[in-house]
């Protein structure tokens, strides 16, 4: 985006803020939804700003316009805002609430703030309303200025939905809402609003298209004790589908009636909501008589767990997704060895990743975008490769790869870090250190029901012992053929250790320290593992993790001589295990890659 248009876009906003009395408008990276991948429709953010990262808050004042916004992106944000006027806000983590701070601090008596309800968290709600009441500010959240300013702003996405059957969704529909009703009942509820597309996508055994990356449809869902409601674009629902969802019990209704029908609740319902997964505009269209019950949705924890099938289902997915790396990597190290080769660039890796896994049964889609950062740009920690912005693949230094695809049969996250040309000692000493990181938390033992942000320091601990940090998390839960990031659990720092966060058996997540240095490179190593029993004890139940990812660890990377020989027996036994289980999958020169990436340190 030209920095004119940006320029355009924000004076245009201050004009309609003027217009109808407004001192500052709030823009949040979110959708009715509360989703991270967002439609077209609401990337009211990206639009305004230029800044195209999945986490950020837009502020616009008469005088001033800026992006807050976490450490994953600050050296994103500083090269897409460059210029622009727009001031990028530095914020500890994604979920710093700083942005209401500065409100708080720079808001005089009197003016009024405007954020559209629809896309406004109803927890974050609260804390702003607070905030901005004790200075003596109004807060309107009944107008949505974009509206009136972007004149081509996108419509809603329109892709048919699809069911995820049998054998990959393993528990039926019926099941699942059989299990949901329990739960409300527990909580002494007889109704239950859902928003949150991965939580609706689980419950009814749907898929769609309608968010980049991740295979979920637009929908609001409404639960009773006999009856279900999908709340849902017109058309998007196939006959045979409508037809199998009507002798499940499921309704369907127009996906702009679902504030309608939570306004005709009356005083017979105990409607179960979770303020975290629902936006404020939802909430308050709630029939005042309408008692309301606030807890986390029974779907987040179900959907959570993965069954003893799904994870069967997950370990397969991994060979193929595993094979899939090992054909990449076989390609991309004939290549960079090939001195009569085109210039081979950070965009040819995402192409060429994708194609990979593309041929593999049961590939959807990719988990994300593929983040391919050589030397310094590794050190971006979403950096993304454009057709108008990369660098060419050449000479020496490392390759960070983060990538991963959805499939039928599960959702993969996976970061490597390999070698091009020589590598340094600098080098070779913060990728042992990062893999210490890993190993370390991947060997961990740990009682049920520990709050996982606790185990983050594990993982940091040999990282840290060298005077050296990170700055995202180091695990996100990961779904199901669902969202690549996925709660409650989450191993980071930013995260509070409360209740819901306790860690059980079938969650699975990703383990990815790193090393960042700015201008030189970038290191993360990330394996997905999945919560298994231990062992019990006088003590109670202890949990370990099993590694569920697939793939080589590049070895010309470590400094050896500060691996100690748990560690080394660790690595090669990983690489047996990479090795066995992939070898079926394989042949010609992706075996033999396997093969060499395999053997004993």
């Amino acid at each position: 985006m030209s920095l004119s248009a940006v320029g355009d876009r924000i004076a245009s906003l201050q004009a309609s803020m003027q217009r109808h009395r407004i001192d500052a408008v709030v823009v949040p990276s979110a959708d009715p939804h509360l989703s991270e991948y967002l439609p077209g429709h609401w990337k009211g953010r990206e639009w305004l700003s230029g800044f195209t990262g999945s986490v950020g808050t837009f502020i616009a004042t008469s005088s001033f316009a800026g992006v807050w916004t976490d450490a994953r992106y600050w050296t994103q944000a500083e090269t897409e805002l460059a210029g622009s006027g727009v001031e990028l806000m530095k914020i500890p983590s994604g979920a710093s609430l700083l942005h209401i701070d500065w409100l708080a601090a720079n808001m005089a008596p009197g003016q009024t703030v405007a954020v559209d309800a629809r896309v406004l968290g109803l927890s974050t709600a609260r804390l702003l309303s607070d905030a901005l009441a004790a200075r003596g500010v109004l807060l309107r959240t009944d107008i949505d200025l974009l509206d009136e300013v972007w004149s081509e702003r996108p419509g809603l996405p329109t892709d048919p939905v699809f069911e995820h059957a049998a054998p990959f969704a393993s528990t039926s529909r019926a099941t699942k809402l059989a299990a949901t009703r329990e739960a409300m009942a527990r909580l002494g509820a007889n109704a239950h609003f859902i928003s949150t597309l991965d939580d609706i996508a689980y419950l009814f055994n749907l898929r769609g298209a309608d968010v980049s990356f991740n295979p979920v449809f637009l929908a609001h869902a409404l639960v009773t004790i006999d009856r279900a409601t999908l709340f849902v674009g017109d058309d998007k629902i196939p006959a045979a589908l409508r037809a199998s969802l009507q002798a499940d019990g499921v309704h369907l209704a127009r996906y702009d009636d679902a504030a309608g029908a939570l306004a005709t609740l009356g005083s017979e319902t105990t409607l179960l909501v979770d303020p975290r997964r629902i936006t404020a505009g939802m909430r308050a269209a709630v029939g005042a008589s309408a008692r309301v019950v606030e807890a986390v949705n029974p779907t987040t924890f179900a959907k959570s767990r993965k069954t003893s099938d799904e994870a069967a289902h997950v370990r397969a997915t991994m060979e193929q997704d595993g094979a899939a790396l090992c054909e990449f990597f076989a390609w991309l190290e004939t290549t960079l060895q090939d001195p009569q080769r085109d210039p081979l660039t950070e965009v040819a890796i995402d192409r060429h990743i994708t194609a990979a896994r593309a041929r593999r049964p049961g590939f959807v889609s990719p988990s994300f975008g593929t983040i391919a950062g050589f030397n310094a740009n590794g050190a971006i920690m979403h950096y993304r490769a454009t057709e108008q912005s990369h660098a060419i693949i050449e000479g020496h230094g490392l390759l960070l790869i983060d990538s991963g695809g959805q499939y039928l049969g599960g959702t993969t996250d996976i970061t490597r870090v390999v070698a091009v040309g020589n590598v340094t000692e600098a080098h070779r000493r913060d990728f042992t250190l990062v893999l210490k990181g890993l190993i370390a938390l991947s060997a961990a033992q740990y009682p049920r029901g520990t709050r996982s942000p606790l185990l983050d320091a594990i993982a940091r601990a040999p990282i840290w012992a060298a005077g050296i940090d990170f700055g995202h998390g180091t695990g996100h839960g990961v779904g199901y053929f669902l969202n690549v990031h996925e709660g409650p659990q989450s191993i980071s720092p930013s995260t509070p250790p409360d209740p819901h966060t306790a860690m059980e058996p079938g969650m699975i997540t990703s383990i990815e320290p790193g090393i960042y240095r700015p201008g030189k490179w970038g290191i993360r190593i990330e394996n997905l593992v999945l919560n298994v029993p231990a062992q019990t004890t006088g003590f109670g139940e202890f949990l370990r993790f099993e590694t569920l990812t697939l793939c080589p660890i590049d070895t010309r990377c470590l400094d050896l001589s500060i691996l100690r020989s748990d560690e080394r027996a660790w690595i090669n036994d990983y690489h047996a295990t990479v090795r066995a289980r992939l070898a079926p999958h394989v042949t010609g020169a992706a075996a033999a890659w396997l093969h060499t990436r395999t053997e004993e340190i």
